[in-house]
């Protein structure tokens, strides 16, 4: 089973690039965020000619998540345990589905701006939401995962210069402390290798040529249960789809799992 996750920056903006994804790399699921649509709006005629059922939790401009599977779409959920608002809204932030037997979570954490703004208070009270969450869900034996743009680097390794984010979000203590708590809730996080350079990446930003410069951030993580993360075979950046004209700002990660077979 080929699981990835990939924050698209617009999924309008950005289908052509998708659909050429999805032939070339052949995943089984999809954990899309940053739709930047409605789910009236999203181009599910063309992706489910590709053979995936969709999922999806968009309400507009901005946010939104969704799930492509081509291997089943059951147990939809949407939204966290007692998800907080912003401003007096509840975000398409967070899509859970079972996909043959795997429950994945297709999750978009909030930015925060910078410390000391509400929205970064609302991202600590979402990251204990989702901690909720996955306590309610990591059964016992059964393969999870919580994959998505987390808007948090794990450590300061996971940025090109610590220096350069001095005062910012992204690395302060109470955001890596949610992700301590995550862990503690029976997951672990599942570090992809990179396919150029020593770092695996996955956002470089648009400005001051990032990218070919490769001052990148690790902020779309993978956590996994034991049951998924033990299937592991193979994980890793697709740096290739950052490159040229018309890419999001993240590249795919992708999961490669041997899951048993179940009677």
């Amino acid at each position: 089973m080929r699981i990835a996750t990939w924050n698209v920056n617009s999924i309008t903006a950005r289908l052509p690039r998708v659909l050429a994804w999805l032939r070339s790399a052949q995943p089984d699921v999809v954990c899309l965020q940053e739709l930047k649509c409605g789910a009236d709006a999203f181009p599910r005629d063309e992706i489910t000619e590709l053979g995936y059922d969709i999922a999806c939790h968009g309400s507009g401009r901005w946010n939104g998540v969704a799930v492509l599977s081509r291997i089943g779409l059951d147990d939809l959920t949407r939204g966290l345990i007692d998800e907080p608002s912003y401003d007096g809204e509840v975000a398409p932030r967070a899509i859970g589905v079972t996909c043959d037997g795997v429950r994945v979570w297709s999750v978009y954490v909030p930015n925060g701006r910078e410390p000391g703004h509400p929205h970064y208070a609302y991202k600590l009270r979402w990251l204990a939401a989702l901690r909720e969450t996955v306590l309610a869900e990591n059964e016992p034996g059964r393969p999870f995962a919580v994959l998505g743009d987390f808007n948090i680097a794990p450590t300061d390794d996971d940025v090109w210069d610590i220096a350069a984010f001095t005062g910012s979000t992204h690395v302060t203590e109470p955001e890596r402390d949610a992700l301590a708590a995550l862990r503690e809730a029976g997951l672990s996080d599942v570090v992809p290798r990179p396919l150029k350079y020593d770092h695996p990446y996955t956002y470089w930003d648009y400005r001051q040529l990032a990218f070919p410069k490769n001052r990148g951030m690790r902020i779309d993580l993978v956590y996994a249960s034991g049951a998924f993360a033990d299937a592991v075979t193979d994980a890793y950046v697709d740096r290739e789809e950052r490159k040229g004209k018309g890419a999001s700002d993240h590249a795919p990660v992708v999961v490669d799992l041997a899951l048993p077979s179940t009677p």
